[in-house]
């Protein structure tokens, strides 16, 4: 929806705060505006979204309160019949105004919603800030000489300077494909986490938690399961369409997309065609576009400059990020971007309802000490040394040899000896949501809804389409929908004997879409990034090179890097070049 920032100090600097908010103008092309008082400088930059007239103009002020906002609150008509008023527009941020006065930090147990925003309080001089429960909108900040800047993205702190790259963040990008929270890849400018609020006043920063979901299982019936999802289902994702310009849906024809066109009155629908079979979603998306009667929108993405993706990549997100489907999701909201300005998108749908296959084998495999032992004789880039990798761990070591990034040996043969202290956690973002006491199957759909949703999927749709003023709403990552999700019994929502997932979805939705829709097999949403750097080999040799050179790598001969292990090392080279660190 927008971009926010701001700085709280003494004497702020507003010509600092409106460079902040020119580095985020693709977030909101329609308007913008600062505000000055004593102590506080905010920010702010509109994609209009509701009530399209000046009275949606930010920052908003009401008495000694004044707001930034970014995101959507979808009971935001519910909550103003509760709040006595006067209002002067029809917008949810002057709820957010009044709902503060009344209730203070309390007010974000009632939203439902994505959100990111602040409220300065002129008069106990107090900065309050919070961020959605799932981390669908973003919030950066860092504390400056007698006090705190904000923003929706790195790029709007780097305006009061660039600091030194934290390399134990560095390192963690080896290990995700991301920074995780609340880490950025600068030393200093930190990411608020999901669920979050976030205080300031007299020189005390504080942090708070304010939602965790119950992982106790409730549902242990299909057809209890089947119509409750039913009835949340018609009830959110009509939610989700709230706006005053018209809505779209990103498309895949997989069961996500499908299940929120079937809740749609004959949306607008796009979808990307690449030329690599393993990955067009494109055929699937057409028979669901035309089962439906959508009003269907495909673009082929064929002739990729490879060179361009890569230059792109890095200034969006402003530090490394090495999920090639970062560059997918690009183009297609630069094509749905032209058509409208909201659309809803299916992120969550196999976080949620245990959708990746690699929740099959976690659970069956088992370690033995054969191969512990061989698990150091078999070379670490190989399919065998990964495959082997992950039949031998346990535990949360097996889960992190499932994650679609470097392993622990592959860093250990890949990067430099000064990167790889010993000592360091390679683990400690995914740690800290690992549950023992849960089911198996559990146990990863909620470290997934926790560690990889926000850090991975999330940011990588956030920038992406706002990078062309396009806001992207994820209708299953509704907080009530998670918390239903994880009431079910997993046998309800998985069965790894058939390699099937989101079963209570399948037993809800497959009476209503094309016959055999969800038997074809799941396609990633990536780009053949190995086929294309095969074709321009000096790309990755150049890159693979320079990292080397930067004391990120060991050198030597490069190993065989599978799709988004070449991308990361791509995104990271550029990344080094575009922010002065490359040699």
């Amino acid at each position: 929806m927008c971009g926010i920032a701001g700085i709280i100090a003494e004497g702020p600097s507003r010509e600092t705060v409106e460079r902040m908010v020119d580095r985020l103008r693709h977030r909101g092309p329609d308007d913008s505006g600062v505000w000055q008082g004593d102590g506080a400088c905010l920010g702010h930059t509109r994609l209009s979204i509701l009530d399209l007239s000046s009275a949606g103009h930010q920052p908003m002020t009401k008495g000694h309160l004044t707001v930034v906002y970014n995101g959507e609150i979808y009971n935001f008509r519910e909550l103003r019949r509760e709040l006595p008023g006067p209002f002067a527009s029809e917008t949810d941020t002057e709820v957010l105004l009044h709902l503060y006065e009344r209730d203070g930090a309390d007010m974000v147990h009632k939203l439902r919603g994505m959100f990111a925003f602040a409220i300065w309080d002129a008069r106990e001089r107090c900065l309050f800030a919070a961020r959605d429960r799932l981390g669908i909108k973003p919030f950066f900040y860092r504390e400056v000489p007698g006090g705190l800047a904000f923003g929706s993205e790195i790029k709007a702190l780097l305006e009061i300077d660039r600091p030194d790259m934290d390399r134990t963040a560095l390192r963690d990008f080896f290990s995700y494909k991301y920074v995780p929270h609340p880490k950025t890849i600068y030393a200093g400018i930190h990411r608020l986490p999901p669920a979050h609020t976030l205080s300031w006043a007299r020189g005390r920063l504080e942090t708070r938690r304010y939602w965790e979901p119950s992982a106790e299982t409730r549902i242990t019936d299909m057809e209890k399961a089947t119509e409750r999802l039913g009835e949340l289902l018609e009830q959110i994702v009509p939610e989700h369409t709230l706006s005053d310009v018209p809505v779209g849906l990103f498309l895949s024809g997989g069961i996500d997309s499908t299940t929120l066109a079937a809740h749609l009155d004959r949306p607008r629908t796009f979808t990307l065609a690449v030329e690599s079979a393993r990955f067009n979603e494109a055929p699937a998306a057409q028979l669901v576009a035309s089962y439906y009667g959508t009003d269907h929108v495909e673009e082929p993405a064929t002739a990729i400059d490879l060179s361009e993706a890569i230059r792109a990549i890095p200034r969006m997100y402003d530090e490394p990020f090495g999920d090639s489907a970062a560059w997918s999701a690009w183009l297609v909201s630069r094509m749905a971007a032209r058509h409208v300005k909201v659309v809803l998108t299916g992120e969550g749908g196999d976080e949620l309802f245990l959708g990746y296959r690699y929740y099959d084998k976690f659970p069956t495999y088992r370690s033995t000490a054969v191969r512990r032992g061989l698990v150091g004789l078999v070379p670490p880039f190989s399919r065998a040394g990964r495959s082997l990798g992950r039949r031998a761990a346990v535990g949360l070591e097996r889960y992190a040899a499932f994650l679609p990034a470097f392993t622990i040996r592959q860093k250990q043969a890949l990067l430099s000896p000064d990167l790889m202290e010993a000592g360091y956690d390679d683990l400690w973002h995914v740690r800290r949501f690992w549950r023992e006491e849960l089911d198996p199957l559990k146990r990863l759909q909620w470290a997934d809804l926790h560690a990889h949703l926000p850090g991975g999927l999330l940011t990588k749709v956030d920038r992406a389409s706002m990078a062309h003023s396009l806001e992207a709403r994820p209708p299953l990552l509704d907080h009530r929908l998670v918390e239903f999700a994880l009431s079910v019994d997993t046998r309800l929502l998985r069965d790894p004997a058939a390699g099937q997932g989101k079963l209570v979805v399948r037993q809800l939705m497959e009476p209503r879409v094309p016959a055999g829709l969800f038997d074809r097999p799941k396609k990633g949403f990536g780009l053949p990034v190995r086929e294309w750097t095969g074709r321009e080999p000096e790309l990755l040799r150049s890159a693979f090179d320079r990292l080397t050179r930067a004391g990120i790598l060991r050198g030597g001969s490069m190993p065989r890097l599978d799709n988004d292990q070449t991308w990361s090392l791509l995104v990271l080279d550029q990344w080094m070049k575009d922010a002065g660190f490359a040699p």
